[in-house]
């Protein structure tokens, strides 16, 4: 089957690859620099959601070392929005060590670039076949997809993982591997989709399994999810008669390290009683507590913030917290505000 699926596969690519920000055109080689940007942002996150990011952040820092001798703040700032930080400290954190260790150049060893911050086993093989043509099997969701129909797999994901891994890493072809990477990648995003699969178009039609039985559009199986629990806590809006509002910085490590929030009460589970979380508030002031909650969920829980909001006066001014700062709107895109904290923001200006 490895022949043909991979030359079957390249067919269908060369006349019906995706043009993308990050995509080298055909017959070029990719920049490892531009392959692994892309594929840290890719992370959890859409291809649409990605292409403004991917090119404010080229423009910005075009290589390697300019993204090394950026301020992290600075980086974080860029990424806000993004979600998942710790990709972003990360990033910085390779760039560095590409800069500093490596001379500026990505290396092709699959050792070290999984020695690199943040490069893991599906980035190094994505950057080893796209940007240097060795014959890596990049598997990612859209991957696991279609191995799992194309040979009928019944096991739940995420039991699955070893198997279709070992099974998308015999149908690599020697030849054309970058291509291969990506036209796996384009089979699931537009033909093998998740809902709905396109199979009557799709260019591994005759030989996939799940498609002879019936089983595509129930396949990959998935095992039953966590439920999340809900964390809650209390948000302090405190803004300045010119409209600034109080910003304070997160500890380096750990959730939304190293970005910017409105001060709150912790995020803890169990019913949250306002009396005691307004103990928490960075100054005291005549706190109004606003109808209605801002919600939002991370990866392992879900969070409901309820805000509350005054106006500073010129006596309280001195009392603020080490760490914290005043940020007026103009300023405010140039923070590093997660999207929890831009909704706690929104929330009180509406309200």
């Amino acid at each position: 089957m490895t022949t043909t699926h991979a030359s079957r596969l390249l067919a269908w690519y060369d006349r019906h690859r995706r043009t993308l920000p990050w995509r080298a055109p055909a017959g070029k080689r990719a920049d490892p620099y531009v392959v692994w940007l892309s594929e840290i942002m890719l992370q959890q996150t859409t291809v649409a959601t990605v292409g403004d990011y991917f090119r404010r952040f080229v423009e910005r820092w075009p290589t390697v070392e300019t993204l090394a001798a950026a301020p992290i703040d600075e980086v974080l700032s860029a990424w806000a929005g993004l979600g998942y930080y710790a990709r972003a400290r990360n990033l910085h954190a390779c760039a560095l060590a590409v800069a500093g260790l490596h001379g500026g150049r990505f290396p092709t060893d699959e050792a070290a670039l999984l020695a690199l911050p943040g490069i893991g086993a599906y980035t190094a093989a994505a950057i080893r076949a796209i940007a240097f043509d060795q014959p890596a099997s990049a598997v990612d969701g859209n991957v696991e997809r279609v191995i799992a129909r194309l040979f009928a797999l019944e096991t739940p994901l995420p039991d699955a993982k070893t198997e279709i891994k070992a099974r998308a890493a015999r149908l690599v072809p020697a030849e054309r591997a970058g291509d291969y990477a990506q036209a796996m990648m384009d089979l699931g995003a537009t033909v093998c989709t998740p809902r709905n699969p396109r199979c009557v178009i799709c260019p591994m039609m005759a030989g996939c399994t799940a498609r002879k039985l019936g089983l595509a559009e129930d396949l990959p199986r998935r095992a039953p999810k966590a439920q999340k629990p809900t964390r809650r806590g209390l948000a302090f809006v405190l803004s300045r008669k010119d409209g600034a509002i109080l910003l304070r910085k997160r500890p380096a490590k750990g959730l939304l390290g190293g970005m910017d929030e409105v001060p709150s009460s912790p995020w803890r589970e169990g019913k949250l009683s306002t009396d005691k979380a307004m103990g928490d508030a960075p100054v005291p002031a005549r706190w109004q507590i606003l109808d209605g909650l801002v919600r939002h969920t991370f990866t392992h829980f879900h969070l409901e913030l309820a805000v509350a909001r005054a106006t500073a006066t010129t006596g309280r001014l001195a009392e603020l917290a080490p760490g914290t700062s005043w940020c007026t709107v103009d300023r405010m895109t140039e923070r590093a505000l997660p999207t929890v904290m831009r909704k706690v923001i929104a929330h009180a200006v509406r309200n």
